[in-house]
């Protein structure tokens, strides 16, 4: 009990508010836009794996914008659910093989790397910075050729079944979309690895991909997780900046 009620007090009053509002939210969304069965998969099944995944997500978000660097160990359950979600739905193949080849590995090196950074004045936070202008300039060309070839690859892979089979015109719009929002994760994986606060650029970019294949493919309820990226990444963003500058000033 005294463990939860620590954990409950290192929370802002906002980060509560916000982190309960997005919840409280999906379960509505879930109510009025529930999942059809896909594959012979029962569709509350599918329902759960969602709301699973905007809990495990939402509550990373949080603590990456506390500069904890516990939000590794949150972002490993977020990544097998995931994962569990484009096997299920037959979709957006680049970011599940991203995930597992990817974003599973960089969170358990992220985690060591931020143990080794902590702040001087308070501990529990990991120290942060920015990128240089022509480090963002490498970073947009490489997400762009990425995009091109592996978007181009997707096309050529052709599901029996799945959330999209029955459109392929759709199908093929996702599949450019989900290898941009792939090679975006990477980038931000390697910013938020190194510490950069350009992740948080990274994030809204991937939030509003991920939205926009979220309408496509009919999954409003993730749209609830991707209205919540937007406010934290926003919040997020405000907070290592305003860090950075007092330590620069410092």
């Amino acid at each position: 009990m005294q463990k939860l009620k620590k954990l409950w007090s290192y929370f802002s009053l906002y980060e509560k508010i916000w982190f309960i509002s997005i919840i409280a939210l999906s379960f509505v969304f879930a109510f009025i836009f529930p999942e059809e069965d896909i594959g012979g998969v029962n569709g509350k099944l599918i329902m759960a794996l969602y709301l699973i995944d905007i809990f495990t997500n939402i509550l990373c978000e949080l603590l990456i914008s506390k500069q904890s660097k516990w939000n590794f160990a949150v972002s490993l359950l977020v990544e097998l659910c995931e994962i569990a979600i484009c096997i299920v739905c037959m979709y957006r193949f680049a970011t599940m093989a991203t995930t597992l080849f990817f974003w599973i590995p960089c969170d358990i090196i992220s985690f060591i790397a931020w143990n080794r950074h902590p702040d001087e004045e308070k501990r529990s936070v990991t120290k942060v910075r920015s990128l240089k202008g022509w480090q963002e300039v490498v970073v947009i060309a490489a997400i762009f050729v990425w995009t091109v070839g592996i978007g181009y690859l997707l096309t050529k892979i052709d599901p029996e079944y799945g959330i999209l089979a029955e459109n392929p015109v759709l199908e093929n719009v996702v599949c450019y979309l989900d290898a941009c929002c792939s090679a975006v994760g990477i980038a931000n994986g390697i910013f938020i690895l190194l510490r950069y606060k350009e992740q948080w650029i990274a994030w809204y970019v991937s939030a509003i991909l991920e939205a926009v294949m979220n309408i496509l493919a009919g999954q409003y309820v993730l749209l609830v997780l991707k209205a919540g990226y937007l406010t934290n990444t926003t919040y997020g963003y405000i907070k290592w900046t305003k860090y950075i500058r007092r330590h620069n000033e410092e």
